[in-house]
């Protein structure tokens, strides 16, 4: 059949069209409101959990709510989520005050030299020369300039302050050591200005959902205008795009769906587990390429809620250094994983609470323990850090993104394996088309986007990308 004559047997209509999207969070949400938006009516969303929002997770918590997932908004010119937010005055900007650098004999650093370790953080940036990995180019710009801007000659603490900033980079970034990072996660992010790290005054992440769903602020889950487009609990099995025709779905208890254009949304740690089983018959070779050479990360979070704040007025988050003698201590004890620890800080609108971030391999190994040894470690951590006293919380979150079947990690990041494969996320984002270019199985979601990666608005504008690329196609087809 030519593709003339395919194309004139295909007579669907933004009316009579099935679309099956992939997973209900943000960018899913994307896709299937702007579809509406532009006239399409089939339209279903297959979700395997049982909640929509994906990576952004508002629940209650304290007096008010957290987000255990996405939680600041990045930027403002030129990002749709604070575009779409500016004049509601739900964003309140970042707190640059307050934060100490604390070592592991309790000792605090000085503000100079906090603010020469801040100032080089703040001004590292990729050179358009670099070679090799993030971590290459970062220690080698950091021992060029120590002795003139950091910490008064001080090599023992200049090497603390090196391994902390390392691991604050990769808690932004989402990798396990900053060896593995290649250097396009910053040359090919494009970073909104303004503050990047504006918080949720009231209802968290949720708001931004509740207006593209156009349901209650009040009530996170509400499904808005896609109660009725949504399936929870609903986990493909297979995508079978065998042929020009229509695409069948098989759902993991059997149920067999057919439909015209898959928008597959699912995280990329997902696909990477998932599809060489996922897709029959087997993807092409340069998507492949792109699911085998990106990396989902992983970055969690302890939150805990006390009776009273129990960090001091003037302390509003710290970093940690690990004294040498120390850190071997530590990594021969059953809290090595302690050594994934970021830093912990006061959280937005929540004063009774304390939040603290954990990376990599040893967030994973957290993620396997029972919730009682977690607190224990971290009991033990505040009193080696810590001054003062952290007691008991009250209540006592952490977040578990790696071992959900449904996630496999938090956000995506270029490693250096991606350059060898020469692949990235445009071979990742592009659609499968048949000959005459209609949309087949096409890809949304944060790693599929080129320049706003790891990050809500990016995850969004690949939504919307999806739905319009639809649009695009099924222009001027009217109803019969």
């Amino acid at each position: 059949m030519s593709a003339c004559t395919e194309e004139i047997a295909f007579a669907k209509t933004k009316e009579t069209t099935r679309i099956a999207i992939i997973g209900a969070g943000v960018s899913g949400i994307a896709a299937a409101t702007r579809l509406l938006e532009h006239g399409f009516k089939n339209i279903t969303l297959f979700e395997a959990e049982d909640r929509i929002g994906g990576r952004i997770n508002t629940i209650p918590f304290a007096n008010n709510v957290i987000d255990l997932g996405a939680q600041w908004c990045h930027g403002e010119q030129g990002n749709v989520v604070f575009e779409k937010v500016k004049d509601l005055d739900v964003l309140d900007r970042s707190d640059e005050y307050g934060f100490h650098f604390v070592r592991s004999n309790k000792e605090v650093l000085s503000d100079d030299q906090t603010k020469a370790i801040k100032k080089f953080l703040q001004e590292y940036e990729i050179t358009s020369d670099c070679e090799g990995s993030v971590g290459d180019d970062l220690s080698q710009r950091y021992w060029k300039e120590v002795d003139q801007q950091l910490v008064a000659n001080d090599k023992t603490i200049a090497k603390e302050a090196l391994d902390c900033m390392k691991k604050h980079l990769c808690s932004e970034e989402a990798c396990d050591h900053l060896y593995e990072l290649s250097p396009r996660n910053f040359s090919n992010f494009d970073a909104t200005d303004g503050d990047q790290n504006l918080s949720w005054r009231q209802k968290g992440y949720w708001k931004f959902l509740s207006l593209l769903l156009n349901a209650s602020e009040d009530h996170p889950g509400d499904q808005g205008i896609l109660k009725g487009h949504v399936n929870l609990n609903k986990r493909i099995a297979e995508i079978n795009w065998a042929g020009d025709g229509e695409l069948t779905l098989r759902t993991w208890n059997g149920q067999i769906i057919a439909v015209d254009h898959v928008i597959c949304t699912v995280s990329l740690g997902v696909l990477r587990a998932k599809y060489q089983k996922l897709f029959v018959p087997a993807l092409p070779a340069a998507k492949v390429r792109s699911i085998e050479g990106l990396r989902l990360g992983t970055v969690n979070k302890f939150i805990l809620e006390f009776e009273e704040q129990p960090m001091p007025e003037h302390m509003r988050s710290f970093a940690c250094l690990w004294l040498e003698d120390d850190l071997k201590e530590l990594r021969g004890s059953k809290y090595f994983w302690l050594e994934g620890i970021v830093g912990f800080h006061r959280v937005a609108s929540q004063p009774l609470l304390m939040e603290g971030w954990i990376i990599g391999a040893h967030a994973r190994y957290m993620e396997t323990l029972r919730e009682k040894k977690v607190l224990e470690g971290l009991q033990w951590f505040f009193r080696k850090f810590l001054t003062f006293s952290v007691p008991h919380p009250k209540h006592f979150l952490r977040t578990q993104w790696y071992s959900n079947p449904n996630f496999r990690g938090s956000y995506s990041f270029y490693p250096t394996y991606a350059d060898e494969l020469r692949t990235g996320r445009t071979d990742l984002g592009s659609p499968l088309m048949n000959v005459s270019g209609r949309p087949r199985i096409q890809f949304a979601g944060e790693a599929t986007s080129p320049n706003h990666f790891a990050t809500v608005h990016g995850a969004t504008e690949t939504g919307w990308r999806e739905a319009d690329r639809l649009n695009e196609f099924y222009k001027g087809r009217a109803e019969n």
